[in-house]
């Protein structure tokens, strides 16, 4: 989203991090900006009963962790990495500065939230539904269309695991089994090697 060349000249660190590292904890305090170099980190949280549900998933370019930074609040999220990982850690009152001198950057950052909000508002809507077929194929077009913005006539290989789909969607991941079988049944999806392809 920012070039990292931008990012190391407003005084931005590298950081790696294990499998399983915790970058930031719900509630705390935002103190810098986040962008992916390479992995995977998710931001999650867990119910009552232990279940976890990911907020969202974010590799090579992405940043993510935003809007405690922009609003002054706490984060309502936890960020894990999923994978070994390395990320550009930008301290916020650098950040602030590299938006102001740098419109473009500010405006592409603006453009990742405003996706980030329609994915939220989408993906509410579709919890509300029952039909585990229906939610999957739309998280899976989401991601298809809007995140790797690839064409209808492209195949698509889906990278997410079914215990991610299952956290993303508030399924349980027998239930994404089940309705990932019907759907190729369907003609929705192909599995190939266990990928999803649609």
């Amino acid at each position: 989203m920012i070039s990292e060349e931008l990012l190391e000249s407003y005084g931005a660190l590298k950081r790696s991090i294990e499998k399983g590292e915790v970058l930031f904890k719900i509630n705390t305090q935002p103190r810098f900006y986040f962008q992916v170099i390479s992995g995977t980190i998710k931001m999650n949280n867990f119910n009552e009963d232990g279940k976890e549900f990911i907020q969202g998933i974010f590799s090579k370019g992405d940043s993510f962790g935003e809007p405690p930074l922009f609003g002054n609040f706490t984060y309502p999220a936890y960020a894990e990495a999923v994978e070994e990982s390395c990320v550009l850690q930008l301290d916020k009152n650098s950040f602030f500065k590299l938006l102001k001198e740098n419109p473009e950057s500010h405006l592409n950052v603006t453009q990742t939230l405003a996706g980030r909000l329609h994915y939220k508002a989408t993906m509410a809507a579709e919890i509300s539904s029952e039909n585990a077929e229906h939610r999957l194929l739309r998280l899976i077009d989401y991601f298809k269309y809007h995140i790797h913005q690839f064409k209808p006539d492209i195949r698509y290989k889906v990278e997410l695991s079914r215990q991610q789909m299952a956290d993303l969607t508030g399924l349980r991941v027998e239930t994404v089994i089940r309705a990932i079988k019907n759907l190729e049944k369907k003609g929705e999806v192909l599995l190939e090697s266990h990928k999803i392809i649609r």
